[in-house]
């Protein structure tokens, strides 16, 4: 993971190093993923989220499209 100042400095990095720019998240997207993904995470019955979960998470968060997609072959 990378942090950039801005999505300008995330295309200029991608362009000088000739990698495709694959989805963004902003920092707020990333708390909330984060503490979403492992609230129940000190719980002796936590398990990882599955696929449909994860889709529901992705989705509270504004992360729509195929590359977020848990069952998806493809980073388009």
């Amino acid at each position: 993971m990378l942090f950039f100042r801005s999505e300008e400095a995330v295309h200029e990095w991608c362009r000088l190093r000739g990698y495709p720019l694959r989805p963004l998240v902003t920092i707020d997207q990333l708390w909330i993923l984060a503490t979403t993904w492992y609230s129940t995470r000190l719980r002796e019955d936590s398990r990882r989220p599955q696929p449909q979960d994860m889709r529901t998470i992705f989705a509270r968060v504004g992360l729509k499209g195929e590359f977020w997609d848990p069952q998806s072959d493809s980073f388009g």
